[in-house]
Formats: C-alpha cells, sequence, structure tokens
C-alpha cells in the first residue's frame, strides 16, 4: 500500500468552466490572468517580483497543458520538459456553486447535489428576526455591519467601532456564508467561538454553508490585522466523502490548514495549522515525513484566495505562486515508491476580475505518481474523478460518483 498526498492551491483556476456564464464568470481565468499581466509587466512591484511569472515546478508538472486543455491558454511552457511520471489535466465542477466547500467535497468524491441558501444584495442583508435571536441568545449590545463586504475593509471601515462599542461586525459575500468579524483581545477569542456556534445554529434552517470566525488584532485601522485562528464552522457533507472512507478502513487522514473546518472535522484524523503558505507548507512536509502507507496528506493553501484573489492583487497573488513554486522540490524529494502527489483547486478567485468573490472556473490537475508512466488525463466531467483517483491509489473500492484516472496513467504509452 502507498500514501497520497493532495494539494489545493486554494482558488486557483484555470478558466474556461462551461457554465462560467451562470454565474457571471465567463472569460475568468486565474491563471491565464495572472500570467499575462506578468508577461505585459502589469504585475510587477518593486521588492517584491517583477517580469514574467517564473513557476518552473509546476510547469513541469504540466501546469501549461493543464491550462490548454481547460481553456485553450497558452501558458510559456514551451521549454517545460515534463518529469517523470507526471500526469497533468483539468477538471469541470458540477456542484452547483464556486464556494469552498463544494469543491473540496466534489475533490473528495462528493458533489453537492443541493443548492446553498445566499444572503440577498440588500442593505441591511441579513433577516432581522435573524439578527434579534443571535444579539438576545449571545447577550450583544448589537452588530455593526449586516451588508455584502470585503473581510479586510470592513474590518478596516468598523473596527474601531467594534472595539467601543462591543458589537461584532457581521457580514457576508456571494458565498453561502455569514461572517464574524470581532478582536482577540477586546472582544476574546473564545466568546468569537461560541457566538459563531450560536450563529451556526440559527442559520441551519437558511441552509447556510459556513459561518466563519475572523479574528483580528490592533487598534487603529492602519494596525488592524487578520490572525491565524480563523475557523470555519461548516455543515457536514452530505454523505461520506473519500476522508471518510479511509478513516473507516483504518487509515489516517492529516488535514493542514482549514481542511478539518470544512469537512466539519468528519474524516479528518488530525490537523494542523500554520498562518500562512511557507509555515504551513512547512507543516506539509513534515507530515509527509509522518504520513504512513495507506495515508492521505490534504492540505488547503488558503492564502492565495484570501490576500491575493478576493483582494484582487495580481502582483500578489503571482508572487505568491512562484514562492510555493520554489518549494515544490521539496515535497517532490520526500516521495517514495508508490507515492501519488496531486496537486489543483477548488474553484477560481480571479484577482483581474470585477468585484471581489470566486470566479467559476476548471480547475488543474497535475502531479506525481511515482512508478507509473503519467501522461495527459484529459478533461474530467467532475472534481471527483480525483477522490476516486486517490481512492483506487490507496486500495478502496470505488465510490458512487466520480471516476479514477490511475489506470490512464499507469497504461499511458
Amino acid at each position: 500500500m502507498a500514501r497520497a498526498f493532495l494539494f489545493v492551491l486554494d482558488s486557483f483556476g484555470i478558466g474556461g468552466a462551461g457554465d462560467a456564464a451562470r454565474f457571471g464568470d465567463e472569460g475568468s481565468n486565474t491563471f491565464g490572468h495572472i500570467a499575462q499581466a506578468c508577461a505585459l509587466g502589469r504585475a510587477d512591484r518593486e521588492g517584491l517580483r517583477a517580469g514574467r511569472l517564473r513557476v518552473p515546478n509546476m510547469l513541469s508538472l504540466g501546469l501549461g497543458r493543464a491550462a490548454e486543455t481547460a481553456s485553450g491558454f497558452l501558458a510559456d511552457h514551451g521549454a517545460a520538459v515534463l518529469l517523470p511520471s507526471a500526469f497533468h489535466g483539468a477538471a469541470e465542477e458540477i456542484s452547483s456553486g464556486k464556494d469552498t466547500p463544494s469543491g473540496h467535497w466534489e475533490i473528495a468524491a462528493v458533489p453537492v447535489p443541493f443548492d446553498w441558501g445566499y444572503f440577498p444584495q440588500t442593505l441591511p442583508t441579513f433577516p432581522p428576526d435573524l439578527i434579534a435571536a443571535l444579539v438576545e441568545r449571545a447577550a450583544l449590545p448589537g452588530i455593526l455591519g449586516d451588508c455584502h463586504a470585503s473581510g479586510t475593509e470592513i474590518i478596516e471601515r468598523l473596527g474601531e467601532e467594534h472595539i467601543r462599542t462591543g458589537k461584532p461586525i457581521c457580514y457576508t459575500s456571494a458565498d453561502s456564508v455569514f461572517q464574524i468579524a470581532a478582536h482577540e483581545t477586546h472582544f476574546g477569542l473564545e466568546r468569537l467561538y461560541e457566538l459563531c456556534l450560536i450563529a451556526r445554529e440559527l442559520l441551519d434552517p437558511l441552509n447556510i454553508g459556513r459561518v466563519i470566525a475572523r479574528p483580528f488584532v490592533g487598534e487603529v485601522p492602519a494596525d488592524f490585522q487578520r490572525t491565524a485562528n480563523r475557523r470555519d464552522f461548516a455543515v457536514p457533507p452530505p454523505e461520506p466523502t473519500l476522508l471518510d472512507r479511509l478513516t473507516a478502513r483504518g487509515s489516517r487522514v492529516i488535514g493542514m490548514g482549514k481542511i478539518g473546518d470544512i469537512f466539519a472535522h468528519h474524516g479528518v484524523s488530525e490537523v494542523r495549522k500554520a498562518a500562512g503558505n511557507m509555515p504551513l507548507f512547512d507543516e506539509t512536509l513534515q507530515a509527509m515525513d509522518d504520513a504512513r502507507d495507506g495515508d492521505l496528506v490534504f492540505a488547503n493553501f488558503v492564502d492565495f484566495d484570501t490576500l491575493y484573489g478576493h483582494r484582487r492583487d495580481i502582483a500578489g497573488y503571482a508572487a505568491a505562486l512562484e514562492a510555493f513554486d520554489t518549494r515544490l522540490p521539496e515535497a517532490l524529494a520526500r516521495l517514495k515508491p508508490g507515492d501519488l502527489l496531486l496537486l489543483t483547486a477548488d474553484h477560481g478567485c480571479d484577482p483581474s476580475w470585477r468585484g471581489s468573490d470566486h470566479t467559476r472556473e476548471r480547475v488543474p490537475i497535475m502531479g506525481i505518481a511515482t512508478g507509473l508512466p503519467g501522461g495527459d488525463v484529459g478533461l474530467r466531467k467532475t472534481f471527483a474523478d480525483i477522490g476516486e483517483t486517490v481512492a483506487q491509489h490507496l486500495g478502496l473500492a470505488p465510490g458512487r460518483h466520480g471516476k479514477s484516472f490511475l489506470p490512464e496513467i499507469a497504461n499511458h504509452a
């Protein structure tokens, strides 16, 4: 039996979703537009980065070919030589959302068969009876926000009033989410978590996917900063995922970053966290060292989405991709005979796009199946093919959704 390592570059879409127009996202392409901006010198920032996008290690795993499969975008990969046993392709999402739980659950071989609840684009945004119940049950003096907003912008705008009044900041986005920002010390971290649990219970009848605790520190707007103590309170997946199937068998699933929260801690044996992509990469390398036969290390690298995609920071996103790419050889060096390393994404968040929300895109499939020929796995009809590939690799029986592409990379001529 071998091991599997599944890395999700949160929001690193590669364009081309067939139903993007339904979401207002036709033409969005996170990777393509970042690469084009870099090539045109529009993603240069003194002291951060300059010039063309430099991700040679992901290109050697087939990123350029995956992008061409997804959207026809021709990345600058002409000189990229694929590593032995590398495979590449793209996947389409069949779940109805473009949110984090839908993407991750479908990656774990359970598409979302229902529509989430969403909040309207009104002011105020939330139902008055919901807020009244939240205020009463949590003994709050009231709330601030009550709108659609960017998390960093609303903390900068309302953070001082929150500290002065003790009213938490409540807001949402285009996703099925209710977010609560509060100061770690003035309001209290544990109190924030308790408030989110109350909100979670109140929001269940509305089918809201996640309640997110957004703690921050600082005393004035210029110093306000969200911390790594974010916590997602998600509804559980509608049926057993790849993670549940593995833990039921006795294998370990080591969830890196927010993986545990995304799956409501179902099927996750152990949670390891760190603040920032690079510290989390360090922790993930340690988890790779600790993994035993039959185990899955499942990592979410969230900075691409939260720090750069939502903030529409092309230069920052490009620099983060380049920093991640420089670390990939360390992960590749830890692979043993029979191991599988697979890189993908859960949705897009094109930093060149209008607004600040996720974008409906196909996602890359790229990685290494040691000892196998590798090759092109084409365009997959569902993210669930990713989960079923990992399942077959780890010796599980096929699930209800998706189809493993392991035979294709095992028999590629």
